[in-house]
């Protein structure tokens, strides 16, 4: 019995002198971290404010290290977490062709970031060299790449739309300069038989490390109408008779047949279409054929086919 109350006393007594242990190496740290040291530091560098005729390439410098006097806790908290430091491009200067910061206006924009208790005592270099370079711009064209497939009688009415029309390219002059149009990602639209709509990315050419687009997507859309078919007896009209004769075709007139949407069918008439016969295309041969040619014709129809290609004709002396 004796002995298990030893037993209990001794747990106890490690138990303090342990809890007092971990408070002296508290204060003691404590009492460390805020006293004054130099050190060096790590900064992250974040560029910004560049001017609208420069570019950041990748080869600029992302991380500066620096000589510090402050608290052990400042430097606890770098050792931690390593802080950033953002650096006014629009300060540069440009010297031996190359876009630098000079230390001085290094010093002063690091100055400014840190906090009134650090004293800034070194930088591991004199200047910041800046991967710049100068840039042009340019509006390209994007082109759908688009397989589109429509159901039996149904015809696209209008033009593919694409939104946006063209993308903004920002880079160096040699780089955009060998670009002529941006492609869309492959877009398969089968049995169609409705207006569709698709938001596609867009597919830049390789090699373009240095320059900037100002879109990656666009939006393919298109009007989907059914069509119909409609004949049309349109009169032959010939021109380039010779002096003194008259030109007389056999038939006068000729079918046309004409697809469209139902709707523009409706509002089509024979007086919209124009059939030519030109005389003038024998060149002194002797056929009795002419051709014909549809010379002027509705717009907004699908597709417009001659029943016949010639005509025959007889010549009539006035």
């Amino acid at each position: 019995m004796f002995k298990k109350v030893l037993q209990g006393l001794n747990q106890k007594k490690a138990k303090v002198f342990s809890l007092f242990l971990i408070c002296s190496f508290l204060a003691w740290f404590i009492s460390n971290l805020s006293e004054t040291y130099e050190s060096r530091a790590y900064f992250t560098l974040n560029y910004r404010n560049l001017p609208d005729s420069l570019l950041l390439g990748k080869n600029s410098n992302n991380q500066i290290e620096a000589k510090l006097r402050t608290s052990g806790f400042q430097f606890l908290y770098y050792k931690i977490f390593r802080s950033q430091i953002d650096i006014d491009v629009s300060q540069v200067d440009y010297r031996n062709g190359q876009y630098v910061l000079s230390e001085e206006v290094l010093r002063r924009q690091m100055d400014q970031q840190l906090s009134q208790n650090i004293s800034l005592l070194y930088l591991d270099r004199n200047v910041l060299d800046v991967d710049l370079y100068q840039v042009d711009s340019k509006k390209i064209p994007v082109q759908a790449r688009l397989n589109l497939q429509l159901q039996q009688n149904y015809i696209l009415d209008g033009k593919i739309k694409i939104s946006p029309d063209s993308v903004e390219v920002k880079g160096p002059k040699n780089e955009i300069d060998t670009i002529q149009s941006i492609k869309t990602a492959p877009i398969q639209l089968t049995d169609v038989n409705e207006d569709f709509s698709s938001e596609v990315s867009l597919v830049f050419p390789k090699g373009l490390d240095n320059s900037i687009f100002s879109v990656g997507r666009a939006m393919i859309s298109g009007k989907v109408s059914k069509f119909s078919e409609k004949v049309f007896d349109v009169p032959i009209q010939v021109v380039n008779a010779p002096e003194g004769y008259q030109i007389r075709t056999f038939p006068n007139s000729v079918t046309i047949l004409c697809k469209a949407t139902i709707e523009r069918l409706k509002e089509i008439s024979a007086s919209d279409f124009e059939i030519v016969a030109d005389y003038g295309q024998l060149d002194g041969s002797v056929s009795s054929k002419l051709f014909l040619e549809i010379t002027e014709s509705p717009q907004k129809v699908y597709d417009i086919k001659l029943e016949e290609n010639t005509v025959n004709f007889v010549l009539e002396r006035q």
